[in-house]
């Protein structure tokens, strides 16, 4: 395979930078009550005030604390699993390893943008940093014009680019649900304390035409149309099981959300896992 020896350079300080500060999220505890703070915007919120996520609001620190779950269950032994796999060889292992590496670049660009500056500022930059160079030489080791005859004939291409649409069809409508409502009423958003819509801004520039793109392209059989849509399932089995951690650590932390916006999320990961399987039985390696 191409740039392996970039990549174990490279998958090895990521995978333990992202256990470092993973673990610290969720076992570095100080002592601290939380204590109410009005933003500039004069929305009242209750900053966290204990913990590595000191500064952030106790909402979002439990949203933070969701990803390390995630990130520590999931992330981490896939990351684990498909570099095995892709250092013996197998095609199935490295097609996981580019949507694991997607995995962990989303993960820690939002952690660098969106998460309080603290002691971690640095390990969050870094892992994005070198998640996003693996990124891009796993997808430069494929031969992409032989990539799409390793697939079988059998691949359910139309349900799972359905899927793909649907997928960005529900982001789309509830984001732009969330941000056209201020705008069009001249109020402030919820925005908990931060400047601006992260996730909303990465979700609608990245996600949802990746997912368009994704699956346009794996209709029309072309390699990079099966590369992408290896990568966005496995994205979207994460962001469902981020979401529902999410959901589930504020409702612990007593800052529930509405709770049923785990539903679609959970139905998201429980398709994306579906199709993941169906992908990955189909290569032909």
């Amino acid at each position: 395979m191409k740039h392996t020896t970039a990549l174990k350079t490279l998958i090895l300080p990521i995978g333990l930078l992202a256990l470092f500060a993973a673990g610290m999220g969720l076992f570095y505890q100080t002592p601290g009550d939380s204590y109410p703070f009005t933003s500039q915007r004069g929305e009242t919120v209750m900053i966290n005030a204990h913990g590595l996520y000191y500064y952030d609001t106790v909402s979002s620190a439990a949203q933070q604390q969701g990803n390390d779950v995630v990130t520590l269950f999931a992330g981490l032994p896939l990351l684990v699993i498909s570099t095995w796999l892709t250092l013996r060889g197998s095609l199935r292992g490295r097609l996981l390893l580019t949507g694991t590496l997607g995995f962990f670049l989303y993960t820690y660009l939002s952690m660098s943008m969106l998460t309080a500056f603290n002691a971690l500022f640095l390990v969050y930059v870094a892992i994005f940093g070198l998640s996003l160079y693996a990124f891009i030489l796993c997808t430069m080791s494929f031969d992409l014009e032989a990539l799409p005859g390793h697939f079988s004939a059998s691949l359910p291409r139309g349900w799972i680019a359905a899927l793909l649409f649907i997928i960005a069809a529900f982001l789309t409508v509830t984001w732009l649900g969330r941000v056209l409502q201020p705008l069009l009423n001249n109020t402030p958003p919820l925005l908990d304390n931060t400047t601006t819509m992260v996730i909303q801004a990465m979700d609608l520039s990245l996600i949802v035409p990746l997912a368009v793109l994704s699956g346009i392209l794996l209709l029309r059989r072309s390699a990079w149309g099966y590369l992408l849509t290896s990568v966005f399932v496995l994205k979207a089995i994460t962001l469902g099981l981020a979401v529902s951690a999410m959901v589930a650590s504020m409702t612990l932390a007593g800052t529930p959300d509405d709770a049923a916006i785990a539903i679609p999320f959970l139905i998201i990961t429980a398709l994306n896992l579906a199709a993941a399987i169906s992908l990955l039985r189909n290569v032909k390696a």
